[in-house]
């Protein structure tokens, strides 16, 4: 049995990879085939699929036979310990833009 934090680091290590990354933004507007994700990338549909395994293990797609076909769906709910981990350092970046904007006000009086 995977524990929940084995799980997080799957969804973590998955994402780590830019192409996994474009194949969720992919998915995100629409269910693709194997053939229609491949489409969009310079390496063999092999390995594409190995990507899409990654994915699947990792939870963050589902994947359904349609006749000899598979179609890929993104499954966003699963990103959400990403989103956790993202807004633990809002409060960074809101100071960083607060201070940005301050400034370039200051130079605008001037």
């Amino acid at each position: 049995m995977v524990g929940a934090l084995e799980r997080e680091q799957d969804v973590f290590g998955a994402i780590s990879h830019p192409a996994r990354r474009r194949m969720l933004d992919l998915l995100v507007d629409a269910d693709r085939s194997v053939n229609m994700i491949a489409g969009h990338f310079l390496m063999s549909r092999p390995a594409v699929s190995q990507h899409l395994r990654i994915l699947l293990d990792a939870g963050l797609v589902t994947e359904q036979r349609h006749g000899r076909e598979r179609r890929y769906h993104l499954v966003a709910a699963r990103l959400t310990p990403v989103r956790e981990w993202i807004a633990h350092y809002e409060p960074f970046w809101d100071d960083r833009l607060q201070r940005l904007e301050k400034l370039l006000s200051q130079r605008s009086k001037q």
